[in-house]
């Protein structure tokens, strides 16, 4: 029996639940295909399709899912609104089915909505979408309940390449960017090579403990309610006194990362401090530019 396609954009949330998501339908039966890396042709693909207000990593996820429509029977899309009362996320995760319904056939896309003020939780959005592609109730809890497992192996694994990393020697500066902007090689490629062939050690904030970072976020602001923003800034203040200096990574014109990063920065003085904005035609000489300056610091006379 040929096996339902189900294609999944290398973009946005799959950074975040991309293990669940493929462990998920393989497990009910499906074979999934994941669009590949980005790249020029899926970033024009995004360009042109969406408007020109959009950020760069929303129009990185519409040419994802553009591009791997034509092969797959079904284009997974998450569509998430919050995670509680005071756990809100970009108004772009609530928008891409929306958008895409018009790009793509309607019935082309699988999909569930995560809105926790709604009493929409993923356990139960997961066995309502597991039924679309699979009629065995209990093949679906349990494909769900072991791929949330492997998952959370994947996420500790992450977390403890982290405390690895702060047991060496090496200067170590703390990335705070978005998992789907840092973790997206044709945006962050070279800043990351730059780093190592200066022989500085990255320490990526989105890799902590999601409960501990909010925890800390308490620190910055204690009204902060974007759920992704809280993490990141909530690792500033673990990791502060533990590298010696910060990056900062968003993409433009993300607002809430304009908000709350310039915030933060002003907040937070004590570290040498770079902002790198990351738009459609950006160029590796003018990354390098603003590298060298900030390692010649980062390496120089500066002192804690």
């Amino acid at each position: 029996m040929k096996k339902i396609k189900i294609g999944i954009p290398r973009a946005f949330l799959y950074y975040r639940y991309g293990v669940l998501w493929k462990s998920f339908f393989e497990n009910i039966g499906c074979k999934v295909i994941i669009s590949p890396e980005t790249n020029r042709e899926i970033l024009d693909l995004g360009i042109n399709n969406t408007i020109d207000e959009c950020c760069l990593s929303y129009k990185i996820y519409i040419g994802h899912a553009l591009y791997i429509s034509k092969s797959c029977d079904y284009i997974l899309v998450s569509r998430v609104c919050d995670y509680g009362k005071k756990d809100k996320v970009c108004t772009r995760f609530n928008g891409t089915y929306d958008n895409l319904k018009y790009l793509i056939p309607k019935n082309q896309i699988i999909d569930y909505n995560i809105e926790h003020t709604k009493h929409k939780y993923e356990f139960f959005e997961f066995i309502k979408m597991g039924f679309k592609v699979c009629k065995n109730p209990f093949k679906i809890i349990y494909s769900y309940l072991i791929s949330k497992q492997k998952q959370k192996k994947y996420n500790i694994e992450k977390q403890n390449e982290e405390k690895n990393k702060l047991l060496k020697d090496n200067k170590k500066i703390l990335i705070i960017s978005h998992f789907y902007n840092i973790k997206d090689k044709f945006m962050t490629k070279y800043i990351l090579e730059y780093l190592e062939k200066n022989e500085i050690i990255p320490i990526f904030a989105n890799n902590l403990d999601s409960k501990t970072a909010i925890s800390f976020s308490e620190y910055f602001s204690n009204t902060l309610y974007w759920k992704y923003s809280k993490e990141l800034i909530g690792a500033l203040y673990y990791y502060k006194y533990q590298i010696n200096g910060i990056i900062f990574i968003s993409t433009y014109p993300c607002g809430i990362d304009a908000l709350v990063n310039n915030l933060a920065i002003y907040k937070n003085k004590e570290k040498p401090i770079l902002n790198l904005l990351i738009d459609e035609n950006i160029t590796d000489l003018s990354l390098e530019t603003k590298l060298e300056s900030f390692i010649d610091i980062i390496k120089g006379d500066y002192h804690e």
